[in-house]
């Protein structure tokens, strides 16, 4: 018996081991892989306000290659900082963060959210239009604000709350307002979703919010003036979510909340944490969102290092994964944190060690980072990570099935055409190209080895374009024989079954 029993237990141990190098190397086919780019201030892009039309355009193109080089794949542009706005297709004034004067239009013209997703689809990288809802303005300096701004316009919508102008949330006119810009954004552009950060009542100071006349007026039913606040926060999220889904059911919606939304002590569905919550300090009810479906991703900021003790990582990633109820997470990373003398930080590998952690959670996505220029800037060596280990592949948009499920139909004929230092790669339909079809992937394989589409290790190219029916493979050695499979993608990045393998031999 005691011979037995040993070798179960070491059967056991074999199988533990195999697991966890199993998890060590797991590269998801299919991952969110996001980054923020801010413009607020001037944080990410452009670099100053008031640049040439040409030179913001220049920074923009060498914010996304370098994040394709990293195989980033979705960007999360500010195009509405302080109710103004980077695109010109809406109702707002031009941001000053943008030309330097609020209501100035580039010179010359042209249109700074179209022009980055037409860059970001180039490059297979999804564009989520950020806005911030309630912030009307960064600072109280008068001169910041054109004349005819919706704070001049509509001075009743607003109150005044530690040196800055924010929306009043309780007013149905200012839901309304909020909800028909944010669908000037998804009916003029051609977007991936709509995204929205953690800002939506002030972060408190001793000040008090001036809103007890607006609740005097409309908070009647709610026990509390939280419940309400809550209530008008709850009412913008679902108005926002039916709004954008029945204008384009592709465009998908998702939120960027505090890290923690209640803690254990204060409710019993709460994290193990012990610091500010979303929930008590924003009105930010984001569990109650995923829950009711309203949101198709939830990308809560984890910026906090593992055991730290008011906030600790491992706790909360377990958390939110806990309560997706069959929605995305996102883990919001923060490298802009990666260099801090501070506890946990001063460990300079932890933001590869919460990458291994996410990955190991099955119910986590995917990850976006704060910010675009904490990425680039190689902060504690975090790009090389990504494009040496984490993200050295490239991956495809997780599918989010309640938008839609689809097949599309692969291409049908698939020719290979062999030169001295490339193979070129064709592929075409019979007939015209399915409706459904958004673009390809391209996928090369040795010849002995078996066609496993579900391995990020064999792509070579994702494309967007469903004119696209070439790809040169400059990588190809002339030595080796290799076969070559397409499929096709539908806008919610389904993916078809893979073409018939074409075989291409060596020279």
């Amino acid at each position: 018996m005691r011979i037995k029993k040993w070798s179960f237990l070491a059967a056991c141990l074999l199988c533990s081991f195999i697991t966890s190098i199993a998890s060590a190397q797991y590269v998801p086919k299919r991952e969110f892989r996001g980054v923020w780019v801010a413009t607020v201030e001037n944080i990410d892009w452009p670099s100053k306000p008031g640049l040439p039309s040409a030179a913001q355009q220049q920074e923009m193109l060498e914010i996304l290659n370098e994040h394709q080089k990293s195989n980033i794949n979705a960007v999360l542009l500010q195009v509405r900082p302080t109710a103004d706005a980077f695109y010109g297709k809406g109702r707002e004034e031009w941001s000053r963060f943008l030309t330097g004067k609020q209501g100035k239009a580039p010179d010359p013209l042209y249109d700074p959210l179209a022009f980055a997703i037409k860059e970001a689809h180039k490059r297979a990288m999804e564009l989520h239009a950020w806005i911030n809802p309630y912030r009307a303005s960064n600072d109280l300096i008068d001169s910041n604000i054109s004349a005819t701004h919706v704070t001049r316009t509509h001075p009743e919508w607003f109150f005044s709350y530690a040196g800055k102008k924010y929306f009043n949330p309780g007013l149905p006119e200012v839901r309304a307002y909020i909800i028909s810009v944010v669908m000037d954004i998804v009916r003029n552009y051609d977007i991936d979703g709509i995204h929205i950060d953690d800002y939506f009542y002030p972060y408190p100071t001793k000040q008090k919010l001036p809103d007890s006349l607006t609740y005097a007026k409309y908070g009647q039913g709610f026990n509390t003036i939280e419940d309400w606040r809550r209530h008008n926060v709850d009412t913008l999220i679902q108005l926002l979510s039916d709004s954008i889904h029945h204008a384009k059911s592709y465009v998908k919606f998702g939120i960027s909340p505090f890290g923690i939304w209640r803690n254990l002590k204060d409710d019993p569905n709460g994290s193990q944490s012990n610091g500010f919550s979303g929930y008590s300090s924003l009105y930010a009810d984001a569990r109650k969102w995923v829950k009711a479906g309203w949101l198709d991703y939830i990308n809560p900021q984890l910026y906090f290092p593992f055991y730290y003790p008011a906030a600790p990582y491992e706790k909360l990633l377990e958390w939110w994964s806990n309560n997706a109820f069959n929605r995305h997470v996102y883990v919001g990373q923060g490298v802009y944190r990666a260099m801090e003398n501070r506890e946990g930080w001063r460990d300079r590998s932890q933001l590869p060690k919460q990458m291994r952690e996410l990955r190991k959670n099955f119910r986590v996505q995917g990850s976006v980072f704060f910010s675009s220029k904490s990425v680039t800037d190689n902060l504690a060596g975090f790009q090389d990570s990504l494009r040496n280990d984490f993200y050295k592949y490239p991956a495809l948009l997780p599918q989010m099935i309640w938008l839609g499920e689809s097949t599309p139909v692969a291409p049908e004929v698939v020719r290979l055409t062999r030169t001295k230092r490339s193979v070129v790669v064709n592929w075409s339909y019979w007939k015209a190209t399915p409706k459904n079809v958004y673009g390809y992937v391209v996928y090369r394989f040795p010849k002995a080895q078996k066609v496993d589409t579900n391995n990020p290790k064999y792509v070579l190219k994702i494309s967007f374009d469903k004119t696209l029916r070439t790809f040169t493979d400059s990588t190809a050695s002339s030595a080796a024989n290799y076969k070559y499979v397409v499929t096709a993608i539908d806008r919610l990045k389904n993916e078809s079954l893979p073409s018939k393998a074409t075989l291409v031999r060596n020279k």
